[in-house]
């Protein structure tokens, strides 16, 4: 595992802090519309840090970004956490890494983040929320507000413990019907104890502003998945969750990843995504990028491509 990297958007810190290398990763698993041929020749393009050329597999990453302002210290998504049942998605079932003392590493205990903040409900960026501690889930940041979409928790808990009530969320999602569920599970160890201990607050992700941090419409990979951005100096961060999963997408953007719920809005919002980081010349924040996860999204006359950005090391 590499040290982590740092970023400076304005007043702003941002840390890369790692959680799981994914340097194995099954093109036609991951990506099962395309042709694994022509989207393996697309990867090549961004070298063997995203793409291991010898095995024809993908790297990407899991990990979550630490954002420090003069005012607070905020963690957006929280990656996959230890401990957590999950036998249907082995790469995520009853992990042991050692994601916390790498946060203490740059100097963030758990109790000084003030900020969770969360682009979807999916197990790969919540899971740290909650940590076990005799057998009880408790919240892994005591002193943090975990901020996240009211309609995703909605539709999550009643997927959890009211399933005569999914389609109604459904229906006032407008999203149509989804080609299938999130993993089940997540729900219960990883949001309901958040609630439980009152540090949620729940937000219509409508252009909302939270302490400076505003979040951005994107559904189709889940159903109220958000991008978030800060501005800071006329700088602007923009995170994208799961808006892409790999940067081959620049060059197919109609491939959707097979963990997207809900296709054609997925394809919608990448557009939009892709656009509006290109307007704001926003230094992007991913998810699951191998590399240094971090780029600049390029306009030419007629598309848009990535630009890998190098942090510091910290």
């Amino acid at each position: 595992m590499t040290s982590p990297t740092t970023f400076r958007v304005g007043d702003a810190l941002i840390t890369k802090v790692p959680e799981l290398a994914l340097d194995t990763v099954d093109i036609a698993q991951i990506f099962p519309q395309g042709s694994p041929l022509v989207l393996a020749s697309e990867a090549s393009y961004w070298g063997e840090r995203s793409f291991d050329s010898a095995h024809g597999l993908l790297r990407q990453s899991i990990h979550a970004w630490v954002v420090q302002t003069p005012t607070h210290t905020v963690l957006v998504d929280t990656g996959t956490g230890n401990d957590k049942q999950r036998p249907t998605a082995p790469l995520f079932h009853q992990l042991d890494e050692p994601f916390l003392e790498r946060l203490e590493a740059i100097g963030v205990s758990p109790e000084a983040v003030d900020l969770v903040l969360l682009t979807h409900i999916h197990a790969d960026h919540v899971g740290w929320n909650t940590r076990l501690r005799d057998g009880i889930w408790v919240p892994t940041f005591p002193n943090a507000r975990y901020v996240f979409s009211e309609r995703e928790y909605a539709y999550n808990r009643a997927l959890s413990q009211d399933r005569e009530s999914v389609a109604s969320v459904q229906r006032q999602a407008g999203l149509g019907e989804p080609g299938h569920e999130p993993l089940s599970g997540v729900f219960e160890d990883s949001i309901q104890p958040i609630v439980t201990a009152g540090l949620d607050q729940r937000i219509e992700i409508d252009e909302s502003d939270v302490e400076g941090f505003r979040f951005h419409s994107t559904p189709g990979h889940s159903i109220d998945h958000a991008s978030i951005s800060l501005t800071s100096r006329g700088e602007t961060a923009l995170f994208w969750g799961d808006i892409m999963h790999h940067p081959l997408q620049f060059r197919r953007p109609e491939i959707n990843s097979v963990y997207c719920e809900f296709a054609d809005e997925a394809r919608q919002s990448r557009r939009k995504a892709i656009r509006q980081a290109a307007e704001l010349d926003a230094l992007v924040f991913t998810t699951h990028f191998g590399d240094s996860s971090v780029g600049r999204v390029t306009r030419h006359s007629h598309d848009f491509d990535w630009q890998f950005v190098q942090g510091a090391q910290s």
